[in-house]
């Protein structure tokens, strides 16, 4: 589905100019709470045969899933967490202001540690606010993708869009670059994170970028269609 965006809330033409400043300075006050990898919903400290086999599903983000300007309970993927509750590990590695660059350098140690069954992709906004290559944002996440297939997780890549600040040839190579990599690597794709939720004032934040607590199930809905055959695909091989 195309989406047509139009200059309000999250896509004001107003906020670009001031993105660069915002998501820099959000990297370094979130960065020192978020260099451990925790879990989106913590286990109960019980070592258990049935925990360990339950799929890890891997939240690699920016601050679209590190919930914030709200609790962290209210974000999407805690509400991932709790709807999996029983059924599957959720690891949300997600910073607030990460590139496609930061999350490449730390990610072969996480995708280590975790061991993921399942990679969440949402990487690539800030690259996109700050006016960076498409070609580079392409080259960090096809890294990441091929990482995580090379360790036989699969991968859900989560697209988002941007403004036309920086023009429409530069917003098409954006978006591009998730469709073009979904047709390569023959990857599920969400094309737009933040669908029914990035033009809705009602749905976002004051400072017109970040979505609002009640814009968190909305998110999670757009993520599930593509999530849940891959749970269950994950689920059967388990078997």
């Amino acid at each position: 589905m195309h989406t047509t965006l139009l200059k309000t809330g999250f896509f004001n033409t107003a906020f670009a100019k001031s993105a660069f400043s915002n998501f820099v300075m959000l990297a370094a006050i979130t960065l020192a709470a978020c260099l451990s990898v925790l879990p989106a919903h913590a286990d109960d400290g019980h070592d258990d045969d049935s925990a360990h086999s339950l799929p890890t599903l891997l939240v690699m983000g920016d601050s679209l899933s590190a919930a914030y300007g709200i609790e962290e309970e209210q974000g999407w993927v805690a509400l991932l967490a709790q709807r999996l509750e029983g059924e599957a590990e959720v690891v949300n590695a997600s910073i607030s202001g990460e590139t496609t660059a930061g999350g490449a350098q730390r990610f072969a140690d996480i995708l280590r540690q975790r061991q993921p069954d399942i990679v969440l992709l949402e990487l690539g906004g800030n690259d996109g606010l700050r006016g960076l290559p498409p070609a580079q944002m392409r080259a960090n996440l096809a890294s990441m993708i091929e990482q995580s297939q090379q360790a036989d997780a699969e991968v859900l890549l989560l697209g988002i869009d941007i403004p036309p600040n920086y023009g429409q040839a530069y917003r098409d190579a954006f978006t591009g670059v998730f469709h073009s990599l979904a047709d390569e690597y023959a990857l599920s794709l969400v094309p737009f994170l933040l669908e029914d939720v990035a033009l809705n004032t009602q749905l976002m934040q004051s400072d017109g970028i970040h979505p609002t607590a009640e814009a968190q199930p909305i998110i999670l809905d757009n993520v599930w269609p593509e999530l849940e055959p891959m749970l269950e695909a994950s689920h059967q091989a388990a078997r």
